[in-house]
């Protein structure tokens, strides 16, 4: 008979919990769950019961499994859950989600839709699950079950553990299990339960009424009608353990010594003393009672893991796909194995303990002979090892005892894993393969392993035993031509660390690498080398010796040979790098030589496939079109094709720099929705420079709005991440503080903030083009006697005055030189050149004519009224009253009047308000537009006929009319009718 329970005992708290956080994913209320508990103890039958829950309420369900087979197969259980849920109708069909297929694809092969490109960091994959999950669960729920998490790979437990912190506002439900065994899965369960991101639900044993109502459940009898003596030995010999109180029920059933019919249970003979020769027996026995060709596969299987491939167990045991299909069925009839997946050609055991207890019957010649078996077998089946193959072809070969051979797997699944950007797995694989060789010889094998597990070590950021094993190397051929693996190695070093940051360390690989190439060393041996130096010279610790100047001309020098060696050499990776570091300190000489290192950088990015490199490219040149010309067609040509091929970091980096330009045309509430979206997204993905830069911008949005209060907040979280020793720092006071203080009318403090950044530049190497000194800073000189013609000249011939923000005013600057020198004309027109700039600008270009109008007030010359009076309207309604207030005593002191702020103002047309009109006279025209003579008038607005004579008079004086009629003809052109009544 069955011996199974139909129903879950003692767990009804536990299923209570789970089902509640089910129906809270209907309002995106998410969160996780891990069930931890021993093998057998019921997490897989509380998890089943919630997954049948989930089903009948409509709630779609992703459910995968670790393997101890495939414990190093990267993502292996998310994919698995991925495939059960969309392997055959494919992803769902969302705009949302489309940016993210190309980085799902690394899960889902089939989703690729283009050449795979250079992989996403392990945070960008865990972003783009994240987002497959809030579609799906989308309006209905979404829940994804992650069994056996204690044999997950280290970038599954990433990505799970970035799920975790970031469901509470997601419609989506994570359960996993995992036994309370110490290891990284575990740790994770008390790691996020501390922090209260995740619920553990701590699966203890039965209690004894629990175990005698789940005995009574197996046998479809009464609780009360179960022998005393079976209930005895059940409570002690299963301890409370449901999948040992059903092997003890088998073994006394298979023994003869309980019996079960219609009348009830009865004990027909003695109970033995202890649990027979524990689980393992029970479980041995029962594969026996199967048959000893059953058993045959049942060994095999084992040897291959809790999970395997029936193909595969057939070709090794030679049999015919029926008979092992049939061998397969009746081991799941007796409840040892059943199908694993949606895949049917998969099975694996129905527990953990199952597999182990037929492997460790096994002698371990017979584990070992079919291990050997196995392997050649796989081979001779799938001789390029794809996928896991590879990683389970090693362990074969170790149980076989074939070291070498199963170190060269390892290093295989090791190096593909680390292709993949699964850092931790390829670390693992690889010290699998160091562990499997010899300790003496195989000199060439080892350092080939060791290269691999150094690149390994150097991108998960596990530097200090990088450089240890480094030191460990002995001297061996590389892949390279003519190069010292060691050198190839302490190459690979310097890079990781100066883009880690530690500048020390990355001199010293440098070092080290040089020292072994010695002194006859070509430039083809050392084109890797000088562009880290290059890099180093800008950004790192051996700057410190240079000026800002010296610095970038040595850097920009390097950098130059090294590009031309590497094109030369065929090394396009160097190349790009090489050519991405002129692209910015070329700027000096002028964008256009910028430009053309990223075009040629483009084409060695083209040239070799070299897919992220070519978008590097097109990036930047998006991002020098918008300095240039304030168009953002290249920026947004750039992130549709980083949403093309996946690579969302970048597609965070463009979305940044559209943020910032929307920021200077005073587009505030998209700045704010783009550049909070963003550093949301970036503090996620721990993407350092693109998070600065989004709050860096989000301090900008509060300072253009003269909002100090809100920019000193979020400056000061800018400071918190390292953001002002970043080379963001001088646009903290060019375009935050030293703009917030023209707004707030405070000239010295913004001058203050401008020599700061002139101060920055002459220290270090600048990068940045809009802080001021190329513009603002010039106008504000100029406007206090501090610059004269040769400062302009000067820095109008430089590449940052040919930035559109900066030449709107450079242009302004030039007009007040020219308004003092009394060329008035020259003056007006340069005014108008500086006005065609500043057209994508408002606020600037309103902040100039403020400005300007001071100047010209001063010595005379131009228009400064029309000028103060259009930017006293505009700050108006931006409501920044210390400019507004300004421009009104400005006006006063002109001669002019000053705009009065009654009720009805919003009604006036920008063009009467630019020529002053006030409310009153705006509603005399109105009435001498309808022909009211001035008693009429008079009385419609109760005022005096010398008052509205006064009014005319003043309209007269202010639209340029001759006379009353033609005062309304001038109405009727602007389209005005009378509305007051």
């Amino acid at each position: 008979m069955q011996v199974t329970c139909p129903s879950v005992v003692g767990r009804d708290a536990e299923l209570r919990q789970l089902t509640t956080h089910v129906a809270n994913t209907r309002a995106s209320r998410g969160t996780s769950v891990f069930v931890r508990g021993e093998a057998g103890i019921g997490k897989s039958r509380l998890i089943g019961e919630c997954v049948a829950h989930a089903f009948v309420t409509g709630v779609p369900v992703l459910r995968g499994r670790a393997s101890p087979a495939g414990a190093l197969m990267p993502f292996r259980p998310i994919a698995e859950a991925l495939f059960s849920l969309f392997r055959t109708d494919g992803p769902p069909d969302d705009p949302a989600l489309a940016p993210y297929l190309p980085t799902l694809s690394r899960l889902v092969p089939e989703w690729r839709t283009g050449e795979p490109g250079q992989p996403d960091s392990l945070v960008v994959l865990a972003e783009s699950v994240l987002r497959l999950l809030a579609v799906t669960g989308r309006d209905r729920g979404c829940l994804v079950v992650l069994e056996d998490l204690h044999d997950a790979d280290a970038e599954t437990l990433a990505v799970v553990e970035y799920l975790v912190d970031n469901l509470a506002t997601q419609p989506v439900l994570l359960v996993a299990s995992l036994r309370p065994d110490p290891g990284p899965a575990g740790d994770l369960a008390w790691r996020t339960g501390q922090r209260r991101s995740a619920d553990v639900i701590e699966l203890t044993p039965l209690s004894p009424p629990q175990i005698r109502a789940f005995a009574a459940a197996c046998l479809r009898v009464d609780p009360d009608g179960l022998p005393l003596p079976l209930v005895d030995r059940l409570q002690r010999g299963g301890e409370g353990n449901p999948l040992v109180t059903e092997e003890l029920l088998r073994a006394a059933l298979s023994a003869g010594v309980l019996a079960c019919d219609a009348d009830g249970c009865r004990l027909v003979g003695e109970l033995g003393v202890a649990v027979p020769t524990s689980l393992v027996r029970a479980v041995t026995q029962r594969a026996d009672r199967l048959g000893p060709q059953v058993r045959a596969t049942l060994n095999t299987a084992a040897v291959l893991g809790r999970r395997f491939n029936a193909s595969l167990v057939q070709a090794i045991i030679g049999l015919d796909e029926r008979t092992v299909v049939g061998h397969l069925a009746m081991a799941a009839d007796a409840q040892l194995v059943g199908p694993d997946g949606a895949n049917p050609d998969w099975y694996s055991f129905r527990h953990a303990v199952t597999a182990e207890a037929l492997r460790a019957s096994l002698l371990p010649t017979e584990a070992a002979a079919i291990a050997r078996t196995a392997a050649d077998v796989l081979i001779e089946l799938h001789p390029e090892l794809p996928g896991e193959w590879c990683q389970l072809a090693g362990l074969l070969r170790a149980t076989a005892g074939d070291g070498p051979r199963a170190a060269g797997h390892f290093a295989e699944a090791g190096r593909r894993a680390l292709a993949a950007g699964a850092t931790a797995s390829a670390i693992a694989l690889l010290d699998q393969a160091l562990a499997a060789l010899p300790a003496t010889g195989r000199v060439a094998e080892r350092a080939e392993v060791l290269e691999s597990l150094v690149y390994a070590l150097t991108e998960a950021g596990e530097l200090d035993r990088a450089f240890g094993l480094a030191d460990s190397l002995t001297s061996a051929p590389s892949s390279a031509p003519r190069k010292d693996r060691r050198v190839v190695v302490h190459t690979r070093l310097a890079w990781g660390a100066m883009t880690a940051g530690r500048w020390s360390d990355a001199t010293a690989q440098v070092a080290a690498a040089r020292t072994m190439l010695g002194p006859t060393a070509g430039p083809e041996d050392t084109v890797e080398l000088d562009v880290v130096e290059a890099h180093l010279l800008v950004e790192g610790e051996c700057a410190e010796a240079a000026r800002g100047t010296e610095r970038t001309e040595r850097a920009e020098a390097i950098a130059r040979r090294a590009v031309e060696v590497a094109e030369r050499c065929a090394s396009p990776v160097a190349a790009c790098q090489g050519w991405q570091l002129l692209a910015i300190l070329s700027r000096s000489r002028g964008f256009d030589h910028a430009e053309a290192c990223l075009h040629r950088m483009l084409d060695v990015a083209r040239e070799y496939s070299l897919p992220i490199w070519r978008l590097h490219a097109m990036l930047r040149l998006g991002v020098n079109e918008a300095m240039r010309t304030g168009e953002i067609g290249g920026l947004e040509q750039a992130l549709a094709a980083a949403h093309a091929t996946g690579a969302i970091t970048l597609a965070y980096t463009a979305e940044s720099s559209i943020a910032l330009e929307s920021v200077l045309r005073a587009q505030y509430a998209v700045a704010d929705e783009i550049s909070s979206r963003c550093a949301e997204a970036t503090a996620r993905l721990r993407h350092l420079e693109d998070h600065q830069f989004n709050l860096l911008t989000r301090a900008m949005i509060a300072a253009h709005q003269g909002d100090r209060s809100l920019m000193d907040d979020r400056l000061a979280d800018f400071r918190a991440i390292g953001g002002e020793q970043s080379l963001l720092a001088p646009l903290t006071h060019g375009l935050c503080r030293a703009i917030c203080a023209l707004l707030e009318e405070d000239r010295p403090r913004a001058l203050a903030e401008l020599d700061e950044v002139r101060r920055w530049e002459q220290a270090n190497p600048n990068v940045r083009y809009l802080a001021g000194t190329y513009g603002l800073t010039l106008l504000l000189d100029v406007l206090q006697g501090r610059a004269g013609r040769p400062e302009y000249e000067r820095v109008a011939a430089g590449a940052g005055g040919s930035l559109r923000w900066n030449r709107q005013f450079l242009h302004l600057a030039d007009a007040v030189l020219l308004g003092r020198a009394g060329r008035t004309q020259d003056a007006l027109m340069a005014v108008g050149t500086a006005h065609a700039a500043s057209a994508r600008y408002p606020r600037a270009h309103h902040l100039g004519l403020r400005l300007v109008a001071e100047a010209a007030l001063d010595d005379g010359w131009g228009t400064p009224v029309p000028w103060l009076r259009s930017a006293e309207e505009y700050f108006h309604l931006s409501e920044l009253p210390a400019v507004s207030g300004a421009c009104r005593a400005l006006l006063r002191r002109g001669g002019a009047s000053a705009p009065q702020r009654r009720s009805g103002r919003s009604e006036i047309p920008p063009a009467l308000l630019v020529k002053g009109l006030t409310v009153r006279e705006y509603e005399v025209l109105l009435l001498l537009h309808d022909r009211q003579a001035n008693k009429e008038i008079a009385q419609r607005l109760f005022i005096s006929p010398r008052t509205v004579e006064k009014h005319v008079a003043s309209l007269l004086t202010k639209t340029g009319c001759p006379d009353r009629a033609a005062l309304r003809a001038y109405a009727a052109e602007q389209g005005l009718r009378q509305t007051h009544g």
